[in-house]
């Protein structure tokens, strides 16, 4: 039975790296984390934070010589405020270690469809479309300010040359 996107995995990792966001899960029932605020949100809920803390404590006490950390972040949706609170965490709690954080935007395809189905959708449609738009446009431009100022090294990284943005 799969849950999660970590059933996937031929690879098992360990059951304190993978933290599953409840109220946020795929399962339909919920919503979606669609903005850069509702990320940063979820950072400031304590009992989150917490738990974040001590997954991220379990694995620093392994280290024998910790250098520093890589973060991979959705920069298209709301965990780049949840990125970018995790960057400003490990930034303000570990200062001397180094922070590379990827900053990841999925390619989006709209080839394939004329303008003229465009012309002939209706206003309701347009404007969902156009308010997705902007969410992206408005998390990628917080994420790529937040992330970069909290990062030793900030890397965006897509597949087009647009940042997911049209």
């Amino acid at each position: 039975s799969v849950q999660v996107w970590s059933d996937y995995l031929k690879v098992h990792l360990h059951p304190k790296s993978i933290f599953v966001i409840q109220q946020y899960n795929h399962d339909g029932e919920s919503g979606c984390l669609e903005a850069f605020g509702q990320g940063e949100s979820l950072m400031q809920d304590p009992v989150c934070l917490e738990e974040l803390e001590d997954r991220l404590h379990f694995f620093v006490e392994e280290c024998d010589y910790l250098q520093g950390f890589q973060v991979l972040c959705d920069l298209h949706n709301g965990f780049s405020g949840v990125g970018a609170k995790m960057t400003e965490m490990l930034h303000d709690e570990y200062s001397g270690k180094g922070i590379l954080t990827w900053g990841l935007t999925p390619v989006i395809h709209k080839t394939g469809v004329s303008k003229h189905f465009f012309f002939s959708l209706s206003l309701s449609f347009l404007s969902q479309e156009s308010e997705k738009d902007f969410y992206r446009l408005m998390n990628t431009a917080l994420g790529i300010v937040h992330l970069s100022s909290q990062s030793s090294l900030f890397c965006p990284l897509s597949l087009s040359g647009s940042l997911g943005i049209k």
